[in-house]
């Protein structure tokens, strides 16, 4: 009987570690690959249609090759670069705040009347412009000449509206030159602010005077506008949903600094 209890006692010690090791499909210098990473990876590679032809082997091996991998960053010191470190806080941040806000942007809604009063302000324009470039930090006699060249043209063309396009093939700094400067239709959100505000609410023909976007110094001129039945609805219920959504990435945030001790140094930029 006592060998018999023995037994007993030496099987129940050993049911643990097999419930352990039971779902691991492979170890690489002892570290495991769980059958239900393995399982999850797997149905992840079917997905994927490309060159290789995805079976369980293959799938098992990218997870040994990128273990073996893993293991070599960390033994070479790769993991502590700053590039990658710097990589990987981004995606700590993108992961946190996808935690913390995925179930609120779930209850983002938009309608039709939310996109009807949203054009009423937002029109889309089909502009043309001419562009005098400037460098990311110019100097400061650069932006006098931007300037000075952008204003002269300005005022030939309030004499001259008519001649706007032949003025845009021939000065414009830009791929749309060859076209009269024409950038067709587009919503505001593809142009840059200070663009779009200076043709918020004008009508067709109207012409700008020197708008200072990053890009440099623009003479716009309205060529058309759609009415709201013309846009593409589904178009502006993204660009709405991106709003409401980029609203509750602003307020979370707020929260966060709420609770930081935050320091800034306004001499430095």
């Amino acid at each position: 009987m006592k060998n018999f209890s023995l037994a007993v006692v030496v099987l129940t010690l050993a049911l643990p570690s097999f419930a352990q090791t039971k779902d691991i499909v492979a170890t690489v210098n002892g570290r495991s690959i769980t059958k239900k990473q393995f399982e999850e990876y797997h149905l992840e590679n079917l997905k994927f249609v490309g060159q290789r032809k995805i079976t369980k082997e293959v799938s098992l091996q990218d997870l040994i090759n990128r273990e073996l991998g893993i293991q070599k960053a960390r033994k070479t010191g790769t993991d502590k670069d700053p590039v990658v470190v710097s990589k990987q806080e981004d995606i700590l941040f993108n992961a946190q705040t996808s935690k913390d806000l995925e179930n609120e942007f779930k209850k983002i809604t938009v309608s039709d009347e939310d996109v009807k009063k949203y054009y009423e302000d937002n029109k889309e324009y089909r502009t043309a412009h001419i562009l005098f470039r400037l460098r990311a930090e110019p100097t400061p006699e650069e932006v006098k000449a931007g300037f000075t060249q952008s204003m002269d043209i300005y005022d030939l063309l309030a004499k001259s509206p008519d001649e706007f396009a032949k003025y845009a093939n021939k000065l414009s700094q830009t791929s749309a030159a060859p076209v009269g400067g024409d950038l067709g239709f587009q919503p505001p959100t593809r142009l840059a602010p200070e663009y779009f505000e200076a043709i918020r609410g004008q009508k067709v023909g109207f012409i700008s005077k020197p708008v200072r976007t990053q890009m440099g110094y623009h003479v716009i001129k309205i060529l058309g506008v759609k009415s709201v039945d013309q846009i593409d609805k589904n178009l502006y219920k993204k660009i709405i949903y991106d709003k409401k959504r980029d609203a509750m990435i602003e307020n979370y945030f707020k929260g966060l600094a709420k609770g930081a001790d935050i320091k800034t140094n306004p001499n430095l930029f």
